[in-house]
């Protein structure tokens, strides 16, 4: 009896300390603790809910907690209208030094479109992008049309992860921003026929102690945003860095028995091409990894200028081509389609960025942000070989198979015996004579 009572009393104990664990950021009554920012869509009470409702002409609009919150778990039930956006704000800020109070920071995804990116993470007014839902297709039907929704965010130290109605949507490992405040949107309409429409979050509470005791085991595939690093749950994956964001370290002139003297610099963890005047390997020329990959996941960030033109080559053997030019392999695009004049020559696109260089073409509509970095990502498994960029496929072929070897006699690299072929090779970086950034380069080897 005595052993029952004590059972007993401990449960209670645990289950008191798990309540004191949370608290409410909305109390159902009114907007107390919180203020509007941005914009002048309207933000009211309905029902024991915070209800948006859009207005025409205005911009995003934003309703801020007062109070800033670094390591915590927050959780809120949500539902928004046909044809809005909208979305969650977390550590986030608004400062007269960053374009004059605009908000920005990480955002909780709201999108109730075909695209069904909801639960997606957004870097608000800085990044774009950080956790499409392209990284986690399966969280694509977690969100429910026309009811409420409820979502869970974690964000401890680096690690921020999202679920909506206990579905695993997102996971970022990042350090840009470490506290800031919570904020629900009023995303800006540009349709007459939005005026009006809602979003609506209730049940708004956030657990603030030890948050790091309540975190949820089963969690959506990682994305590591900090550059040149590798986040622990990475380490333990096998991936390793091929570049560590400082030194020459692991790689050489592909023609060269050390790195170029010239045409390449490094600088603020970036990896960059100098400008020189468009030729193919006729400045700083191309660099190599030290040695050669067989089946692996690539994953490289880079940035163009205007006009650029580079690449990212694999199966390189530097022995094939011993003139001028660039060294052989099969090669992710990296061009400015809009600017380049490449990007009009081989056969439907196959020279443009994404494409498999003049062999299979890209699509034409694709994620590339041609002022930010963007993210390539080459998988190669036996003879099957994939192209995505941003999380989206670009390019899936095998090689070495009939048709392959037909694909190949058509294009520009038809006199290079058995090219693509290859059971290993060297990985390559570009320099085609213009300026193009290159960071966060990492491979994991299958």
């Amino acid at each position: 009896m005595k052993q029952t009572i004590l059972l007993l009393v401990s449960l209670l104990c645990a289950v008191q300390a798990g309540a004191q664990s949370w608290q409410k950021l909305f109390n159902g009554k009114d907007l107390q603790g919180w203020e509007r920012l941005n914009g002048k869509a309207e933000y009211k009470v309905q029902d024991g809910a915070i209800v948006g409702v859009s207005r025409l002409g205005e911009p995003n609009t934003f309703l801020a907690t007062k109070q800033t919150f670094g390591d915590f778990i927050l959780e809120f039930e949500f539902r928004i209208d046909e044809g809005l956006n909208s979305g969650v704000q977390i550590r986030s800020e608004s400062r007269k030094d960053y374009n004059n109070y605009r908000v920005h920071g990480y955002q909780f995804e709201i999108d109730p479109s075909a695209r069904a990116w909801c639960g997606g993470i957004y870097d608000e007014a800085r990044r774009g992008w950080l956790y499409p839902l392209t990284e986690n297709p399966a969280a694509q039907s977690a969100y429910r049309h026309g009811v409420w929704n409820k979502a869970r965010i974690e964000a401890v130290g680096k690690s921020i992860r999202t679920w909506i109605n206990g579905i695993p949507c997102a996971n970022i490992w990042d350090d840009m921003t470490h506290k800031g405040f919570i904020a629900l949107q009023v995303h800006a309409i540009s349709d007459p026929k939005d005026e009006g429409k809602t979003v609506a979050w209730r049940n708004i509470r956030i657990c603030t102690r030890h948050p790091e005791k309540h975190l949820t085991r089963e969690t959506a595939p990682e994305v590591n945003c900090v550059p040149n690093t590798l986040s622990d749950a990475e380490v333990a994956d096998g991936w390793v860095l091929l570049w560590d964001g400082k030194s020459t370290a692991g790689w050489r002139g592909a023609k060269l028995d050390g790195f170029p003297r010239h045409g390449w610099v490094i600088e603020h963890g970036v990896l960059k091409v100098c400008k020189s005047d468009g030729a193919e390997s006729a400045n700083g020329g191309d660099i190599i990894t030290d040695r050669k990959y067989r089946n692996f996941i690539l994953k490289v960030d880079f940035k163009i200028t205007e006009g650029a033109n580079s690449g990212i080559k694999y199966f390189v053997n530097p022995d094939l081509n011993k003139g001028a030019g660039s060294a052989i392999g099969c090669e992710f695009q990296i061009l400015d389609d809009d600017r380049h004049p490449d990007a009009k020559l081989g056969v439907k696109g196959n020279r443009k960025a994404a494409s498999l260089y003049d062999l299979i073409p890209a699509p034409e509509q694709k994620p590339m942000r041609k002022k930010e970095f963007n993210t390539a990502t080459i998988v190669v498994e036996g003879k099957r070989v994939t192209h995505y960029l941003n999380g989206v496929k670009m390019v899936e072929y095998e090689r070495d198979n009939q048709m392959w070897n037909a694909l190949v006699a058509y294009s520009k690299y038809r006199d290079w015996e058995n090219f693509g072929n290859a059971e290993e090779g060297y990985i390559l970086l570009q320099d085609h004579g213009d300026e193009v950034w290159f960071r966060n380069i990492k491979i994991k080897e299958l």
